[in-house]
């Protein structure tokens, strides 16, 4: 195949995704649904990190969860766990979730009207930066244990995201990373990414990261009905 050819065929994958993603971004912005996209190298701790953001935000807003995956539906069965709804999306030899396989899963998952959609993407730095999904944020999750020049090798994830969760820092007494370092080569690919240092497993820095979604939620509802309903709820 001519390399002409392969940017052709690239150009119409890419732009019919971005036609479901449009029709994706419609859907959730007329249900006040605040959509993040999840993103991150295997191993990062996201499922954990989701259900650990679904217990702290139990009984305070709906939350549904879509989980992307090659094979299995194990991380899809631990969410259902803490009692949210999920469906797991297996991608075969697919290494992403592209906007038709999200906008398919939301319809069987009946998405209450101001909730949140939490998005878990194929573990993987490289495919997902490319692939919109019609989600309001893409949130990069990075381990402790990966290192901290990921931003420099993946620049396009990180160019893509709008936070970094700096994940795992209960084990920073016990590795050699540089936090500062980390955070600087995030914001040389991308000056406008926040970071957030959290640990699932100890809870350091969730009530940062569920305040950043209370905003980002806020944000979405601008000029949604349920705006002025949430506000005198407050």
């Amino acid at each position: 195949m001519s390399q002409a050819r392969m940017v052709k065929l690239e150009k119409d994958i890419l732009s019919k995704n971005n036609e479901y993603a449009d029709a994706n971004r419609k859907m959730f912005a007329e249900r006040g649904v605040l959509a993040l996209n999840l993103v991150s190298s295997p191993g990062s701790g996201k499922t954990t990190l989701l259900c650990r953001t679904i217990d702290a935000l139990r009984g305070k807003l709906p939350i549904a969860v879509i989980e992307g995956d090659q094979q299995t539906s194990s991380d899809a069965d631990r969410i259902r766990a803490t009692g949210a709804p999920a469906i797991q999306v297996n991608t075969g030899k697919g290494c992403h979730l592209d906007a038709h396989m999200v906008g398919h899963a939301a319809d069987h998952l009946d998405l209450a009207e101001g909730g949140l959609l939490l998005v878990e993407n194929v573990g993987n730095l490289v495919c997902p930066a490319g692939f919109d999904l019609g989600e309001a944020h893409k949130v990069v999750v990075l381990s402790i244990t990966e290192g901290e020049d990921k931003p420099l090798k993946y620049p396009d994830m990180f160019a893509a995201a709008d936070l970094m969760l700096l994940n795992k820092t209960d084990l920073l007494p016990h590795l050699d990373f540089d936090v500062e370092a980390c955070i600087a080569n995030a914001r040389k690919v991308n000056p406008r990414i926040k970071v957030l240092r959290v640990s699932a497993r100890t809870g350091e820095g969730m009530s940062d990261w569920t305040a950043w979604i209370g905003a980002a939620r806020a944000m979405a509802l601008t000029g949604h009905p349920l705006a002025a309903e949430l506000k005198g709820a407050a």
